[in-house]
């Protein structure tokens, strides 16, 4: 298994990490908070030490209360704090329904307070600043975030759902050492900003690295998504016209896979993991069998060649509408 570091620091991640996103939010109705706790902590004996989530990250109970994705991971890592790398985010909040984007200093300081204590940890491994607020300069999300590393509340920062020039900004200020933007083999506008990382010396982290489990090959034309939360009903890969129109490039992953003795989210996670660039992916699952084979496409080794065959494949093949999600 091939090491990674975070950007340029001596933080090493597992080449797959967790996006705990979905145990309380965007897929239906929250785990039970000690049994999600109980499977992040199986992915650790899987060998995962990456685990991804956020302040933004919450879900209701059957009585209405809040879920904090945060405090389900902090519950399942505190007793293996040092042997793990946690990151979560700051900068989006929900005021009266309405999503709010503020990365304030006092807004950045104070989120980082609440989610130290959620966490159950006296410092986050990677603080994201979670969107782009543009109110607040990049510059002083820099400054403020430099001052974090300094007293010690924070080991390293990336941006979320950034451009290359917002990266490079930030970066002048104070080292960037990861970014986290979507890419999957249906979203891949963002690979222009690869040269960027790789001059800087950043990490990509991917989200949604199988386009919100629709490469995993295991849904179909007559899916549909009406449990109250489940974000998957408004988006466009999951209708028939979005299955029909993808069905070319889901026929060429699945035919991959059988060639590799691989499933088909193991191939789409290998084709970026075996990139000429440290690309982390986060993909989520509720399902310990498929965390365990999420975890597993870091053994299957695509060569340059191959991955290229990929990449000009999915030049060429028509593809349908996507959920892209949006940068504000």
């Amino acid at each position: 298994m091939k090491k990674v570091y975070l950007g340029n620091t001596d933080i090493e991640i597992s080449p797959v990490g967790l996006g705990c996103m979905g145990f309380t939010h965007a897929y239906g109705a929250p785990m039970d908070e000690t049994e999600a706790a109980k499977l992040i902590r199986s992915a650790y004996d899987m060998g995962y030490t990456f685990f991804d989530t956020a302040q933004r990250y919450t879900g209701e109970d059957e009585n209405g209360n809040t879920l904090y994705n945060e405090t389900v991971v902090g519950m399942a890592l505190k007793d293996i704090r040092d042997k793990v790398v946690i990151a979560t985010k700051c900068g989006i909040s929900m005021i009266d329904g309405v999503r709010t984007l503020d990365a304030s200093p006092e807004t950045i300081k104070s989120s980082l307070e609440e989610s130290l204590e959620r966490l159950q940890t006296d410092y986050v491994d990677l603080y994201y600043l979670h969107s782009v607020d543009p109110n607040t300069p990049i510059e002083t999300v820099a400054e403020t975030m430099k001052e974090l590393f300094e007293a010690g509340k924070i080991r390293a920062w990336g941006i979320s759902q950034c451009d290359a020039d917002t990266l490079r900004r930030a970066h002048a200020v104070f080292p960037v050492s990861a970014v986290q933007l979507r890419y999957s083999m249906l979203a891949r506008e963002e690979e222009y900003i690869f040269d960027t990382c790789r001059e800087l010396g950043v990490t990509f982290v991917a989200f949604s690295p199988m386009a919100n489990g629709f490469l995993t090959g295991k849904y179909n034309a007559s899916g549909n998504y009406t449990e109250k939360g489940d974000f998957r009903a408004m988006m466009p890969q999951f209708t028939e016209e979005g299955y029909k129109a993808n069905e070319k490039l889901l026929a060429y992953v699945s035919d991959l896979a059988e060639k590799k003795n691989a499933t088909m989210s193991q191939i789409s996670l290998a084709w970026m993991e075996n990139k000429d660039i440290d690309i982390v992916p986060i993909p989520g699952s509720t399902n310990p069998k498929y965390l365990q084979e999420n975890f597993d496409s870091c053994k299957i080794a695509l060569s340059r060649e191959e991955v290229q065959e990929i990449d000009k494949m999915l030049d060429q093949v028509a593809t349908g509408p996507v959920f892209k999600g949006t940068r504000n």
